[in-house]
């Protein structure tokens, strides 16, 4: 069985693909869709991606209910979850109309970020996807890389970011690839790849991170929030998962 972990990157998507029996086949691609990932020669059964999956009609308190549940777990990182609007909202292509729209789905009413408006054009298109291929749902599911470097830290907040004013932070990124070692998951000269062309160094550790979840889910483990998972209007589930037992392969 093949999984992979997927982010958005500037190419489009960046995928690292893995055979669970056997860690040392793998992969990192990218690809202008997600569909070409889902579709790609070894057919990954688990797609672990970094993008919310599952609008609301409307929006109470500052977003989804997975977004409310993990914030609070993340301390200093929970900036890094962004409040996802309603389904409306989300697929306004002019940033103030997003904005208005927003405003008036939510409650209390709440305008877009900068930041949350830029992962719109991807929000659409996985929405469209799974929508069009119902198929893919048993497949595919939402994951934040900071709950997972939460889970493969036991369970407690980074004390590090990521990135310091939009820029990768040497000790932050260094912390992030030091738990993937020691979780025992991946192959050291994976967590140390260079991205591929159209794809940063982030998105790539970013994607590894949504490759350990997929990991996990595929070994029976994975853990949503909510738990069980809540369905949009449209039957998408609407989770963010990450892992149940971080040692899952020592």
């Amino acid at each position: 069985m093949w999984v992979a972990g997927v982010d958005g990157c500037r190419a489009g998507w960046i995928a690292v693909l893995m055979r669970v029996d056997d860690p040392q086949a793998h992969r990192i691609v990218t690809a202008s869709t997600l569909a070409a990932i889902a579709d790609a020669t070894e057919k990954p059964e688990v797609i672990a991606v970094d993008m919310p999956i599952g609008l609301p009609e409307r929006t109470e308190g500052s977003g989804r209910l997975p977004e409310q549940l993990i914030r609070p777990l993340l301390g200093q990182r929970q900036s890094s979850v962004f409040a996802i609007p309603s389904r409306r909202a989300v697929k306004a292509e002019d940033y103030g109309q997003a904005c208005s729209i927003a405003a008036a789905t939510s409650e209390p009413p709440r305008k877009v970020s900068r930041q949350g408006f830029a992962i719109f054009p991807k929000i659409r298109e996985i929405d469209a996807l799974l929508r069009a291929r119902p198929d893919l749902m048993p497949r595919v599911y939402e994951v934040h890389p900071e709950l997972a470097f939460w889970a493969l830290n036991g369970r407690q907040a980074l004390p590090e970011p990521k990135k310091v004013k939009g820029v990768p932070y040497g000790p932050g990124m260094a912390l992030r690839r030091a738990l993937l070692g020691r979780s025992g998951l991946l192959p050291e000269p994976l967590i140390h790849a260079s991205p591929p062309r159209g794809a940063a160094q982030d998105d790539l550790l970013d994607a590894l991170a949504g490759l350990t979840v997929a990991l996990d889910i595929a070994r029976g483990g994975g853990q949503p929030f909510p738990d069980p998972p809540g369905r949009d209007a449209h039957g998408l589930p609407v989770a963010i998962w990450t892992l149940r037992s971080p040692k899952v392969h020592p």
